[in-house]
């Protein structure tokens, strides 16, 4: 008994200076961030001295450029860029525009969706239709459709308290609305924002054709004018309402493009990687401040703290700046087929692409619900204090996402802001440096540095 009584304690004294040692670890990264912080500065540069990064743009190579030039002045181990080709779609002339032609001719706000073809040279004018889902094109059916442009209005739903969830539920208007409506034999379509506020800023983001099918132009409007719309296709008394939009965008050959990758290599498992990243390129509305050039700058940032704090990790691990995650995926996808092909084991993936805001913690996928819990419990326990102690189960994100086929047993991680306000500056012409907080910014890598040594040090099975 007295023996048993004697490991029980030694155990109990172990485990205690465990989580003493982590617990004093995380408090630097923080304080090293909060004082001598770069990711904001960083980001400075990024939206202000390149800014908007389309796949294939010549703004996008100069990020990749830059971006390795960045990562090899913080003396990481190892830096260099994965080629990979990606898709030019292009805006064209920046002459979109819009009118409502009822009793009165009204301008609205509208922007092109990512991947989307062109108008007529002289525009696109016809009656227009108002549905609220996909299934309704399938009720009405070609007889009521053919001809005509198909206005997409469903809004936002309020109920969800994690607005990504209402972004899931609203996205596949604008993701797969084009191609269903054109089934039809729609002339083209219009979708509603993807977003809960009301303002006049359309949000782009990338739509998705059938390779059978046949492509019509597809745009985005902003909350205020679809609402405009919606009340004139009501009103009984006007004559029948159409719609103009005029766009001029254009599909060009694929591009050569890169992932960059910094990493600092494992002192004992050299070949076990522990990856956080986020994605490099953004629409061409603006300077991708939130969406996602937090995101990176917060990753490059969390290996810069170890970095600088002399730690030496037991596994490899590595920031990575993907490229092509808004019209393609193919900079996640070509990570994951040469970690394949390098026979890389990843034990865990982080990902930040929602916003620069306030950390509230992270989701886990590709892991037990009752594992996640002993996660919570002890390492929540030490990330509360910075607000970020919500370990929960959910998705990982897409640029890590073609991981989970190709590295048998890594879990993806999705680094969890505040996510109240990210979907009144995504994918449009707000998405600024000035939308950022600076503190906001810093405590996200901090925490997400936190996250990397827990997981570097302890592991997660």
């Amino acid at each position: 008994m007295k023996l048993k009584l004697t490991l029980l304690s030694t155990l109990i004294l172990i485990g205690g200076l465990a989580k003493a040692q982590d617990s004093l670890m995380i408090r630097k990264i923080y304080d090293e961030e909060l004082v001598n912080g770069q990711c904001y500065s960083n980001l400075h540069y990024l939206c202000k001295n390149i800014g908007q990064r389309i796949s294939g743009s010549a703004n996008a190579q100069k990020a990749v450029e830059w971006g390795k030039k960045l990562m090899e002045s913080y003396g990481f181990d190892k830096v260099y860029l994965q080629p990979v080709m990606v898709p030019h779609w292009v805006r064209g002339a920046k002459e979109e525009g819009a009118i409502i032609k009822g009793d009165k001719k009204i301008s609205v706000h509208i922007a092109a969706l990512g991947m989307t073809v062109a108008t007529p040279k002289n525009g696109l004018t016809a009656p227009i239709i108002e549905v609220q889902s996909l299934k309704e094109l399938e009720t009405l059916g070609a007889g009521v459709i053919k001809g005509k442009i198909v206005f997409f209005n469903r809004p936002f739903d309020p109920r969800f308290i994690e607005t990504l969830r209402a972004y899931g539920t609203a996205g596949d208007q604008r993701f797969a609305g084009p191609a269903a409506a054109a089934k039809y034999g729609a002339a083209g379509v219009i979708v509603r924002s993807l977003t809960e506020t009301l303002d006049f800023y359309p949000h782009t983001g990338a739509t998705s054709y059938t390779k059978d099918g046949v492509n019509i132009p597809a745009a985005a409007i902003s909350t205020k004018d679809a609402n405009t719309l919606s009340a004139m296709l009501k009103m009984k008394s006007l004559p029948a309402v159409k719609f103009y939009f005029k766009q001029n965008c254009e599909l060009l050959p694929d591009a050569p493009s890169f992932n960059v990758v910094g990493e600092m290599t494992g002192s004992e498992n050299p070949n076990k990687f522990i990856t956080v990243g986020g994605h490099l390129d953004s629409w061409d509305l603006a300077e991708g401040a939130h969406d996602d050039g937090t995101g990176v700058m917060q990753s490059v940032e969390a290996l810069r703290l170890l970095k600088v704090m002399g730690y030496k990790p037991k596994n490899s691990i590595r920031a990575v700046f993907f490229i092509n995650e808004e019209n393609g995926d193919r900079g996640g996808i070509k990570y994951a087929e040469l970690a394949d092909q390098n026979k890389e084991e990843h034990i865990a993936a982080i990902e930040s692409d929602l916003g620069g805001f306030t950390p509230r913690g992270f989701t886990f996928e590709g892991i037990s619900p009752a594992r996640i819990e002993k996660i919570s419990s002890n390492w929540g326990k030490l990330l509360a204090p910075y607000g970020s102690g919500v370990l929960t189960a959910g998705g990982g994100g897409s640029d890590i996402g073609p991981l989970a086929e190709k590295s048998k047993g890594v879990v993806l991680i999705g680094y969890m802001p505040d996510s109240q306000r990210y979907f009144d500056v995504h994918h449009t012409p707000n998405d600024v440096f000035e939308n950022v907080n600076k503190r906001e910014l810093e405590l996200g890598a901090a925490s997400m540095a936190s996250l990397m040594y827990l997981i570097d040090q302890h592991g997660l099975n």
